[in-house]
């Protein structure tokens, strides 16, 4: 069962689709003029697959900032950091797959492209251990990977075009799939655009981009003109994670809205006679001065993980409430625990997004701060997820077992180890699946054979092609199902 993410309808009325898992090992190329909509069809994408894969997000006009309330994305500030911290966080977001938005807003073309350039590498330079898949999302990838110098230096230009290129050409293996969008295929590096086999592309005008795009489908050259007169919101699809003939798509509605939206007309102030209008704009003002700056403030420490700022991220101070003793607290913890697990939309979404409605139902509950910080909370709720609400000594060995596996699996591990301890039936794969945060049952038979080359489990199947897992460090062993 693959991961479908609903894009919009086809002409014919019908849903258009897009297979996220098939994506990640193809990429997407996204083209069309100002105003064809290409920032509103990332956003449906980021929108209907969040909570499904992680998410990074390069922003040149820091639009998709507003990602961070409902879904839970941290946004970024490039201009209130240093180059290195950039790429110090950028390794973090891959070791703790944080879903991120780089706005690079209130910088030149140059600082963004230096900028942009040391977080994509220090994307790709992540350990192994590290290689989690996610979305790296472009916008405006012109301007990371232009075809020709322009007015920025020739090293920033080469530093910004290996670092897109890298993205496309080797991202895949690292887990990093590259989705650009651009207004202007022609101004795009050809090296950068060819390694994308998903293409959608919207309304154009130029010749030269109708051409490249219709290569680019399949299309013949009198077939181009097609692309001039396609909608706003409304998209030529072709590809092996969508169609494997060109089709149109008209993109669906979004939840959010960027912070910069399109112009619209509004009346004018009431007219006003041209003299009184020169005397309004150059009369003398003794009291007008030169607002003073604000302080520029320090960045953020250095040793400060992102994990550590999704932690502090808190809404206005309230009124404290009432101490509880630490019974009262774990009692509470469990017992919130244990209603996220039961509520059916929680089951598909990050630790990182679920942590704000932790710390909420915490505070209803009469217990707060939240006595749990980010790290801590995944780890409970991995184990809740599994089945185990409270803090039981019983299980240390279980945790201990699974010390080396990366976070996301504990849930997956610590379910196959409770079915092991009560000699219950083995977990099937949908079971295993939703442990794991996904609908994907290939992803849980890999996750499966992962956590068995670990030397941590042992899966048996007999003749009648029942299964059961064994865990030999703990002695227990699944009935066989």
């Amino acid at each position: 069962m693959t991961v479908a993410v609903d894009m919009g309808l086809s002409p014919q009325g019908q849903p258009i689709t897009i297979d996220l898992e098939e994506l990640l090992a193809t990429r997407l190329l996204v083209q069309g003029n100002s105003g064809s909509g290409k920032s509103h069809l990332l956003r449906r994408l980021l929108e209907k697959s969040a909570g499904q894969v992680q998410q990074i997000i390069i922003d040149p006009e820091g639009d998709f900032v507003t990602l961070a309330g409902p879904y839970g994305h941290l946004a970024i500030e490039a201009s209130e950091h240093d180059e290195k911290e950039i790429a110090r966080a950028a390794a973090r977001i891959r070791e703790h797959r944080a879903s991120v938005v780089l706005s690079l807003e209130g910088l030149e073309a140059e600082s963004q492209m230096r900028c942009a350039a040391a977080f994509l590498a220090a994307l790709f330079d992540a350990p192994r251990d590290h290689w989690y898949p996610a979305l790296v999302v472009v916008d405006e990838a012109q301007l990371f990977a232009p075809t020709g110098g322009g007015e920025v230096a020739e090293d920033v230009r080469r530093a910004s075009l290996s670092a897109m290129t890298n993205l496309m050409c080797r991202g895949r293996k690292r887990g990093l799939a590259g989705i650009i969008a651009t207004q202007r295929l022609a101004k795009l590096a050809k090296n950068v655009a060819a390694e994308a086999s998903n293409f959608l592309m919207g309304r154009t005008f130029l010749d030269i981009d109708m051409a490249r795009a219709a290569d680019l489908l399949g299309m013949e050259r009198r077939q181009a003109e097609a692309i001039r007169d396609l909608p706003r919101g409304t998209f030529l699809a072709l590809g092996p994670a969508i169609s494997r003939r060109p089709l149109s798509v008209a993109i669906g509605e979004v939840e959010t809205r960027a912070r910069s939206m399109s112009p619209k007309l509004v009346p004018l102030p009431t007219a006003t006679a041209p003299e009184d209008l020169q005397g309004l704009l150059f009369q003398p003002s003794l009291d007008f001065d030169v607002p003073p700056q604000p302080a520029r403030t320090s960045p953020a420490p250095a040793s400060e993980t992102l994990l550590e700022q999704l932690a502090t991220k808190q809404t206005p101070r309230a009124p404290s409430l009432p101490a509880k003793s630490e019974q009262e607290q774990a009692d509470a913890v469990a017992t919130v625990l244990e209603a996220m697990v039961a509520d059916s939309d929680s089951s598909g979404r990050s630790a990182a997004v679920l942590f704000q409605d932790f710390t909420v139902r915490l505070r209803m509950a009469g217990v707060a701060p939240a006595p749990l910080d980010l790290p801590a909370f995944a780890r409970r709720l991995a184990m809740a997820r599994a089945g185990i609400f409270t803090e039981d000594p019983d299980w240390q060995p279980a945790l201990d077992a699974a010390r080396d596996l990366p976070e996301d699996m504990l849930g997956p591990f610590l379910l196959l180890a409770r079915a092991a301890r009560d000699r219950q039936p083995t977990p099937s794969d949908e079971a295993i699946a939703l442990s794991y945060g996904t609908a994907s049952l290939g992803r849980a038979r890999r996750l499966l054979s992962y956590i068995e080359s670990r030397d941590l489990i042992v899966t048996r199947t007999d003749l009648s092609g029942k299964r059961s897992i064994a865990i030999p460090r703990l002695g227990w062993s699944t009935a066989a199902a």
